[in-house]
């Protein structure tokens, strides 16, 4: 709503901020919502459904209900609800309108703008309706606000995701181009500029394998290669890769390829 004047803003008298008894319910109504209503929770507990979607709610929950909406709510008598309800209507269809549902984060800033809202038109004052309409234009701002601060998140992590994946599957790429260097997980994570605990999980969750059998395993596929096509001896081979000790070299190779190096050169 962002695009309106605050004069485009209609007052409503349904409005208050009421601690709910007990036995408190919101039972559907005979016919859809006529206008909109800001609905906010300050405390309590409860479940509202809005359209056939149900929510659970406490402190910070904040629903803009519109024309057609049909809701019900109850919440817990062990801990009733405590909320503001502000019914408005607009001379236009507005172009900008905050999401049905939002989880208000800034609740001080949020809830200092309903508490002056509901005294003005309690009390009436001199300018009252002006400032009321500033009021509710505000209270807009700050959901949309909200919602354009989320959307900017989910890109970011978006982005560093995309960023992680490439980086790991560069450091897969690098271990698979050099498999005869003496790789650790800590040299390999400082190339990735992670920590190792972050890098060694992240690997096993991108590539599929411990960073250490994907070592072992690129060896292992490089020394195969070595002996069918190169010529070389099963000594050089195992040298070539990194290994110094031949009898371990061929258990590590039987374990990953079923058989013997002599057999397979």
């Amino acid at each position: 709503m962002l695009d309106l004047n605050p004069d485009q803003f209609i007052l409503k008298p349904a409005f208050a901020t009421i601690h709910c008894e007990p036995t408190w319910k919101w039972k559907k109504r005979d016919k859809p919502f006529p206008n909109y209503d800001l609905f906010y929770v300050w405390s309590g507990e409860g479940i509202l459904v809005l359209n056939g979607k149900s929510y659970d709610i406490q402190k910070g929950h904040c629903f803009l209900f519109k024309h057609g909406d049909v809701t019900t709510a109850t919440h817990n008598p062990q801990d009733p609800l405590v909320l503001t309800y502000i019914h408005f209507d607009l001379t236009e269809t507005p172009q900008l309108v905050p999401t049905a549902h939002r989880m208000v984060e800034n609740t001080f800033s949020f809830e200092s703008l309903l508490t002056q809202y509901v005294r003005l038109l309690l009390v009436k004052t001199f300018g009252m309706e002006i400032e009321a309409k500033l009021i509710l234009k505000q209270l807009m701002i700050h959901l949309l606000r909200a919602e354009e601060e989320e959307e900017e998140k989910v890109e970011q992590l978006a982005y560093t995701s995309n960023i992680l994946l490439e980086t790991v599957r560069e450091i897969a790429n690098y271990i698979q181009q050099h498999p005869g260097e003496q790789h650790s997980i800590g040299s390999l994570a400082a190339r990735a500029n992670l920590s190792p605990r972050y890098f060694s999980l992240k690997f096993k969750q991108i590539i599929g394998h411990t960073v250490r059998s994907y070592i072992i395993r690129s060896r292992i596929e490089r020394a195969e290669h070595l002996l069918r096509y190169s010529g070389m001896t099963v000594t050089e081979a195992a040298y070539v890769l990194g290994y110094s000790d031949l009898h371990f070299f061929s258990r590590q190779f039987k374990k990953y390829t079923g058989k013997n190096p002599s057999e397979i050169r």
